[in-house]
């Protein structure tokens, strides 16, 4: 039964149920209504978030006709791409066990007949990709999470914690109660689709111990294969997804490329037209659009932080707008071209020079064989954008060049010594050499410069669990150093207290937008940008208005923010 929409900023809404076990089959109905590609469906507790890069009434229509067909006149949640069952096997000798006996009174051969003697339901996906929370098991497990998380829980790892169970994908910090570990192969990027578990997928976990079958049990499956542990950044919980920041309080470093493998074969042998990396400053990143439709399997879409500038040199370039570009975090990045190209620098205005000589940012600049281009540290902004025509020939996960610093997915950063390939396909401007200039985009850069920074915002899907949510708009927010691009931290700029809720009542997750200004306990918001993670569970006050989002991405730490209502 529908509680409730809400919407969710300008391009998604917010589906809340009454009964957490409706979620994920009102999620596949969603889904396999949907037009392809046009919208992203991500369930959660007791939500599914409904999104679409363009206009809302279309969605919302859809859900009406989704939630009051008739029965059998929607896709059957049966038909869903997922397995109909797949088994876990399980060795129960985690380091909670003990710690399960006191909080349940069972002991350790009862946790494990618990566990294994019905089967679990994936109902959403959680912090990091791969990770379902699963549903439906013996309430007896219903324990709390521990009082200190783990910097660590292994790849594997068999745990229960909120009322939930799940299985660790890979290494991450972790606070759930661990009954044991399994080989199985949960995050698999090489298969189709790479989670094993999907929402809707039912799971059955089996004793190794008494079954006998070390590798994969009924349904088989290969063993956990794991070259690299992609970490979230510093910060997130690795238990829900859910403490305010999910990474945020580390530097713009922290956690990238770590699903990347190395430098990604940028070693240069055979490429005949590329960037050779002279100096990568302090983080530069290849970012494209993203890889928009997989938020079900916890991955987010990730991209271009401020997408209006990447954009933008693509297009001065002659590129399709989501052509794979440089994003350069506060300058001091140093390339050499290999063979005649054209390039254009966008974004946080830093000086650009090519063999030490001034040249011009906002166009297309010719760059001969041999030449060096450098970008000093930008005046105002963070982020500067660099494209070259033909655009960078780099390899796709799941569809996407894009680094994900959260999910650890993606090509690796930038590193001295990298040849980044640029591809040979003419663009629409007819480049062959390096002497004919496309015309200037009529894009505005709207990187802020000095000054108190003001952000449109329309009202949040939980706005209701505030005292006055509209304080938001009072007075000045300032930018933490603890950000990057997962989000901003804010404080206020006077020190006066943050928001305050109605009561202390925990929000079980639910999907979030870029934009969405999400506030923990303390009060002080996280806005979040283009590495957000697909999940939380603070209540979002409010959703930046996605134009406006591009300008919080050029955001500097110390840059002073007012957030503005606008009329919806």
């Amino acid at each position: 039964m529908i509680v409730s929409v809400r919407r969710a900023g300008r391009h998604a809404l917010l589906v809340e149920v009454a009964d957490p076990a409706e979620v994920p089959d009102l999620a596949a109905r969603i889904a396999a209504a949907a037009p392809p590609s046009r919208i992203e469906v991500v369930p959660a507790a007791t939500t599914v978030l409904v999104g679409t890069d363009g206009d809302l009434e279309p969605v919302r229509a859809l859900i009406e006709r989704v939630v009051t067909a008739p029965p059998g006149t929607t896709a059957d949640p049966a038909e869903a791409d997922v397995d109909d069952e797949v088994v876990i096997p399980v060795r129960y000798d985690g380091p909670d066990l003990d710690e399960l006996t006191a909080l349940t009174g069972l002991t350790r051969a009862e946790i494990v007949a618990a566990h294994t003697s019905r089967p679990w339901r994936a109902a959403f996906t959680g912090f990091v990709p791969g990770f379902c929370y699963l549903i439906g098991g013996d309430p007896r497990l219903s324990v709390p999470r521990r009082a200190r998380s783990r910097p660590r829980v292994p790849a594997g790892a068999v745990a229960v914690a909120g009322g939930y169970g799940g299985v660790y994908p890979v290494a991450s910090p972790g606070g759930w109660q661990i009954l044991g570990t399994t080989d199985r192969v949960l995050w698999d990027l090489a298969a189709d689709p790479p989670a094993l578990i999907r929402p809707g997928t039912r799971v059955r976990f089996v004793d190794i111990a008494t079954s006998g079958d070390a590798a994969g049990g009924v349904g088989g499956g290969p063993v956990i294969r794991q070259p690299a542990d992609p970490v979230p950044a510093d910060g997130a919980d690795g238990t829900d997804g859910t403490d305010g920041t999910d990474g945020t309080d580390g530097s713009d470093s922290a956690g990238s490329g770590a699903g990347a493998g190395g430098a990604d074969g940028r070693s240069g042998e055979g490429v005949t037209r590329g960037l050779i990396v002279v100096s990568p400053g302090p983080l530069s990143l290849l970012q494209d659009d993203g890889r928009p439709g997989w938020s079900h399997l916890g991955v987010g879409r990730s991209g271009a932080a401020d997408r209006a500038s990447f954009r933008h040199a693509n297009t001065l370039v002659g590129n399709p707008p989501s052509g794979v570009a440089v994003e350069v975090t506060f300058g001091g990045l140093s390339v050499q071209a290999r063979g005649d190209l054209v390039v254009a620098v966008t974004g946080a205005p830093a000086p650009v020079t090519v063999d030490g000589e001034p040249a011009a940012s906002g166009r297309a600049l010719p760059l001969r064989d041999g030449a060096r281009l450098t970008l000093r540290t930008p005046a105002s902004g963070l982020r500067t954008y660099l494209a070259v025509a033909g655009g960078f020939d780099v390899p796709r996960v799941l569809g996407s060049a894009s680094t994900d610093l959260l999910s650890g997915l993606g090509t690796s950063p930038l590193r001295r010594g990298d040849v980044i390939p640029v591809g040979t396909a003419e663009n629409r401007y007819g480049h062959s050499g390096v002497d004919a200039t496309p015309p200037e985009s009529a894009a505005a850069e709207r990187v802020p410069t000095g000054g108190t920074l003001v952000l449109t915002v329309t009202a949040g899907p939980r706005d209701d669990r505030f005292v006055d949510p509209g304080a938001l708009a009072t007075g000045e927010w300032v930018v933490s150093p603890q950000s990057n691009r997962v989000g901003l931290r804010l404080d206020r700029a006077d020190g006066a207290p943050g928001l305050v809720g109605v009561d202390d009542a925990e929000l079980p997750s639910e999907g979030l937008v870029s934009g969405a200004v999400q506030v923990p306990p303390g009060g002080q918001p996280v806005l979040f940008l283009a590495d957000h993670p697909v999940t939380g569970g603070y209540p979002v006050v409010a959703v930046v208005d996605p134009a406006d989002v591009d300008r919080a991405a050029q955001a500097r730490p110390g840059q002073r923010i007012r957030f503005r209502y606008a009329t919806v």
